[in-house]
């Protein structure tokens, strides 16, 4: 019984330790894609920008976080407003990462570490960005489903991207009584601001 046990933990230790490094192969290549898309010369800049858009919208798993981010504002709001606010929020997201990953682009980076979180089925990826003597540590959140890879959450020297939009639009919405179709409009226009900041 004993030698039962032993066979299923190294069993368990092997998959889990399997599925984070096909994980990290994942994200390694969708981060290359993203970073060899700035480095382009021969497209412009518009183009580098629908690129890392259309890259972060199949692997991040925009729907799920937009309703985590909008909170309460959720449940209120009818089913057109909810589909035009995670189109929104999907384009948001995009020129958050692309912006952030801009300033890396010329960068070197490793993925250091990986491990699978039993408790929540999802792999943590760190990721340090070096530049001269600085460096920089990313966590990368990552969930299977359907299998699919999907990064759930980004955390930037242990700041959750996701939480800090959740407290970021909470303020926005407060103001303005939780009311997501007036808060589709300033989303919208604030979109447009960082787009026109992002190919320029």
């Amino acid at each position: 019984m004993k030698n039962i046990y032993k066979f299923l933990i190294v069993f368990v230790l092997i998959s889990n330790s399997s599925f984070a490094n096909e994980a990290v192969n994942w994200l390694k290549m969708e981060v290359d894609f993203i970073l060899n898309a700035y480095k382009n010369d021969n497209i412009t800049t518009k183009e580098k920008f629908e690129h890392i858009e259309d890259t972060i919208n199949k692997n991040f798993a925009g729907a799920g976080i937009a309703k985590f981010v909008a909170g309460q504002a959720w449940a209120s709001a009818d089913k057109d407003i909810k589909k035009e606010y995670i189109k929104l929020f999907k384009r948001h997201l995009a020129l958050n990462i692309a912006s952030m990953m801009q300033g890396y682009s010329d960068q070197e980076y490793s993925l250091t570490n990986s491990k699978f979180d039993e408790t929540n089925n999802i792999t943590l990826i760190d990721m340090e960005i070096k530049h001269d003597t600085n460096s920089i540590l990313i966590t990368w959140r990552v969930k299977k489903s359907k299998n699919k890879f999907y990064v759930i959450d980004l955390l930037v020297a242990d700041i959750s991207l996701v939480v800090t939009k959740r407290s970021e639009f909470n303020s926005a919405l407060k103001k303005i009584d939780y009311n997501l179709e007036a808060f589709n409009e300033i989303l919208q226009n604030q979109n447009k601001l960082s787009y026109t900041k992002i190919i320029q």
